[in-house]
């Protein structure tokens, strides 16, 4: 039977793919559905492939529609109220981390090794902070052949990141000076790009979702403590600081409280839904 709330969840999971420094895979999270995502796209190739292309496909729907028609919103909001923007998705992503700790059971379950992994974890993502991505690179508007090269090895990259929560793919597209090809590519429906960049964001999903799996599997608590780790360096990452303006200040601050808020409240309708 078709899931039909994952059209939101995916629809969430889009809008924040867009947003540089926030990770799908975090919101994805936030929703109570990692595990379950992951699961869906091992088991796609499988007998019961009907049932995980239940999951999946409402929320792929989700995904791109948001990826489409949201992405000039994100982009217009980011270029006027950035840090309101980002200051909601701060309070989005610090939300999840106490559900975290109580799905890892980390007070109980968590040992030295365990602690070192999320304090490692932590530590890399939150040194991407003194990386920039060069914003003033125009996008690709005419391609040729090493172009569709890496066109498919960005999608690659950016799905892999996107799959894992705290480590985003739009940022790591902004790195490479493929974010705006990527954006222009989307809302303009440029398939000569799209083509390669969808192939390797496939590609990317499937090898990442396969290694996760494993690692689950064999680690479980080590890999909670890796995930809260990866969640927590992201807010380094992504945290804006504040305006000269105290008034926007004020609407950064309140719009914090209501990713915080919007975080429960998401958690909390997963858990009744379940």
């Amino acid at each position: 039977m078709i899931e039909w709330k994952n059209l939101y969840r995916g629809a969430l999971m889009g809008a924040s793919d867009i947003v540089p420094g926030v990770s799908g895979g975090t919101i994805a999270v936030v929703l109570g559905i990692y595990q379950r995502l992951i699961e869906g796209i091992n088991g796609i190739f499988t007998r019961e492939w009907k049932k995980h292309l239940a999951f999946l496909a409402p929320l792929g729907v989700g995904v791109l529609t948001a990826v489409y028609f949201f992405s000039g919103i994100i982009n217009w909001l980011l270029n006027n109220y950035p840090h309101q923007l980002i200051f909601a998705f701060l309070g989005l992503i610090a939300g999840v981390i106490p559900f975290l700790w109580r799905q890892a059971d980390g007070s109980r379950q968590f040992q030295g090794s365990h602690y070192l992994t999320l304090l490692l974890a932590a530590i890399f993502v939150g040194s991407m902070v003194v990386f920039r991505g060069d914003e003033s690179i125009t996008p690709m508007t005419e391609f040729e052949g090493m172009d569709y090269l890496m066109l498919f090895l960005s999608g690659w990259l950016a799905s892999s990141a996107m799959i894992l929560p705290g480590i985003s793919g739009s940022f790591l597209l902004l790195l490479i000076g493929m974010y705006k090809t990527f954006t222009h590519s989307i809302e303009n429906l440029v398939i000569e790009a799209l083509i390669p960049l969808g192939l390797g964001i496939v590609l990317g999903l499937l090898i990442m979702s396969r290694i996760i799996r494993v690692l689950f599997d064999r680690f479980y608590f080590h890999m909670y403590a890796l995930i809260i780790g990866l969640v927590i360096g992201a807010l380094v990452v992504i945290y804006p600081g504040f305006e000269l303006d105290k008034m926007r200040n004020i609407v950064s601050v309140i719009c914090l409280i209501g990713g915080l808020i919007a975080a429960y409240g998401l958690g909390k309708l997963e858990l009744t839904e379940e």
